[in-house]
């Protein structure tokens, strides 16, 4: 299983509880070191400690058109953004060969903050939010399909839960990409996803499919880099409770000879609240994978869709 291999994640310095902060201090995260950190080998990088800025240090912020701001100190106005664009574009280069498997960046900040970052306009206007820090710019621009969230969104567990979902499927991508290149393996991969990806986008789902199918027609470099933005752009839609639900009954479907009608009624009963909002989505998914086993349906149980992630971070408590 590959969530018994860690994810590699890059993350911003402070979120570990490094005083790296302009001000001296970090702004330790307690879910991402204590929780989520046990899956996790962490590659911190600090960009504004990395151009060699000292801690502490004069605080900075984005100056100018939030399409190309500055990177500006905030009272003696040094101008440090040719200098963090130029660190940004060689660290990637350094973290590409570390297949990370994700990133999470610091809210806020002017170098990491990935939106809704203040932007000072020249001439004393008021600023506005609508910024991306420099750093983070050029990590979302190079690296496009790999999972990066900024913690403060991890605070709302929807989006926590499509992250975490985000970060095991290109775990599994990459260790796919790995092996010596096999059209049955592509095909099995897809067919391992199918339920997920219906939860998340089923136009997408099927123009993989169509990818699948016509896989000896296309070369393989071409057929893997077309199948892969389409799986990243199919996960980073959050899948809704009407989604979830419409999988859960296709799911119940596989059972609705094997069971009475006192436990049919119980199973799409309890897949109705769900959707409604009165239980989470473990309660149905524990009565569906209940029997599963109980009736050993062999192709189910290689849904990822069953078992997303470590069930030890209860993130299907809360969704």
């Amino acid at each position: 299983m590959s969530s018994e291999i860690k994810l590699r994640l890059g993350i911003s310095t402070c979120l570990l509880g490094e005083n790296v902060r302009f001000d001296g201090g970090h702004k330790r995260d307690s879910y991402l070191t204590e929780t989520l950190g046990k899956f996790v080998e962490w590659i911190p990088v600090c960009p504004e400690v990395e151009i060699g800025l000292g801690t502490p240090r004069e605080s900075l912020h984005l100056a100018g058109d939030a399409q190309a701001p500055r990177l500006v100190t905030t009272k003696t106005n040094q101008d440090h953004t040719v200098t963090m664009l130029k660190f940004a574009q060689a660290k990637i280069e350094q973290l590409k060969p570390l297949q990370l498997n994700g990133y999470i960046l610091k809210k806020d900040s002017p170098s990491c903050g990935m939106e809704r970052v203040r932007v000072y306009p020249e001439k004393g206007m008021p600023a506005t939010r609508n910024g991306v820090g420099l750093f983070a710019r050029v990590l979302m621009e190079k690296m496009p399909n790999l999972p990066i969230e900024e913690e403060g969104r991890l605070n709302d567990p929807k989006l926590r839960e499509n992250f975490i979902v985000r970060l095991f499927c290109h775990q599994r991508w990459q260790l796919l990409r790995e092996k010596p290149f096999r059209l049955a393996d592509l095909m099995a991969f897809h067919a391992q996803h199918k339920l997920l990806l219906l939860a998340h986008h089923e136009k997408n789902y099927r123009e993989m499919g169509k990818l699948v199918a016509e896989g000896k027609s296309q070369a393989p470099k071409d057929l893997l880099a077309r199948y892969e933005a389409l799986y990243f752009a199919a996960l980073r839609q959050p899948a809704p409770r009407r989604k979830h639900a419409n999988v859960l009954q296709h799911l119940a479907g596989y059972f609705k000879k094997q069971l009475d009608e006192k436990d049919k009624k119980e199973l799409h009963a309890t897949i109705a609240d769900y959707q409604r909002g009165l239980l989470p989505l473990i309660v149905p998914l524990t009565l569906i994978k209940h029997y599963i086993t109980k009736f050993d349906v062999q192709y189910l149980q290689d849904q990822i869709y069953l078992n997303p992630h470590p069930k030890e971070l209860m993130l299907l408590n809360h969704v």
